[in-house]
């Protein structure tokens, strides 16, 4: 089984095999149609289409998030209509540099899958490897079986997270480290294209997802990645790791990538800046940290 990275070539195995489930993630955040019309378009056969707005994400209220997480009891409930198993091995994508596939990642983790694996490379290198290309367009279907094997999800979080009043009072009282997962000059406060207010959380340490890949998308080695994250922390174990972003969407391909170089155990805070910033009676740092 696969928990981490499958390649294009693995993948295109593994389809061969009865049950396997992949999902395309492909997404935009300037444009939330766009990632259902490139499924429409082409996509890997059998996938099954999830749009991160509409089914990966509870209602906005204002000051919970661009992309809240829904209720576990909800996502168990998502994931049971299509087909989902404790044995079942799920495979995610998307476009490329796995941002949306990670964070499908954290989620089924968060619920208790372990075996779900992200696509190195996403679409991008499906197709590069000569993978099969469907347009049809194709749903969960669940037998009487599947949904017996499927009650156990959702009874408790399988993956460490935490909210904003925990991020607030580790201002005062330092339990953990926060990595920012936006890019540098958003971290920085010099613009802001998504949220209304430009800065950092107080202390928090950059990393942008984007040195996580190499050019064409798929993740550095591992050994690299290793390095790179520590010289970064400076000695901060995993387990005392907060990761964050935007909308808790690219933090978790930090988080992956640390899992990745075997740096295991750190934290997620879902709510990320787009939460934090919509109370302002929470501080914001501007400048290189």
């Amino acid at each position: 089984m696969f928990n981490l990275l499958i390649s294009a070539a693995q993948l295109r195995e593994g389809l061969a095999a009865r049950g396997w489930l992949v999902f395309d993630v492909r997404h935009d955040l300037a444009d939330h149609e766009a990632g259902r019309r490139a499924y429409e378009a082409g996509h890997v056969p059998g996938a099954i289409y999830l749009d991160h707005e509409l089914q990966l994400a509870a209602p906005k209220t204002g000051s919970n998030g661009r992309h809240p997480l829904p209720a576990l009891s909800d996502f168990a409930a998502l994931m049971r209509a299509q087909g989902l198993t404790s044995g079942t091995q799920v495979v995610v994508y998307d476009a490329g540099n796995s941002m949306f596939a990670a964070h499908l990642w954290w989620m089924l983790r968060w619920l208790g899958h372990e075996n779900v694996a992200v696509l190195d490379g996403g679409w991008q290198a499906w197709l590069a490897a000569g993978g099969a290309v469907e347009t049809r367009v194709n749903t969960g279907s669940v037998t009487e079986a599947q949904a017996l094997q499927g009650r156990g999800y959702g009874s408790a979080p399988a993956m460490p997270a935490v909210d904003a009043s925990a991020v607030l009072a580790n201002l005062d009282e330092p339990a953990f480290t926060v990595v920012d997962a936006r890019a540098a000059n958003r971290y920085r406060g010099e613009v802001e294209p998504m949220d209304p207010v430009a800065g950092h959380i107080p202390g928090a340490l950059n990393r942008p997802n984007s040195l996580n890949v190499e050019s064409d998308g798929r993740f550095k080695p591992p050994a690299v990645l290793r390095a790179e994250f520590e010289a970064l922390l400076g000695g901060v174990p995993a387990a005392d790791v907060v990761h964050q972003c935007g909308s808790g969407i690219t933090a978790c391909h930090n988080l992956f990538a640390m899992e990745l170089a075997g740096l295991k155990g750190s934290k997620l805070y879902p709510g990320s800046w787009s939460e934090w910033c919509s109370d302002p009676g929470r501080p914001v740092a501007r400048g290189a940290g």
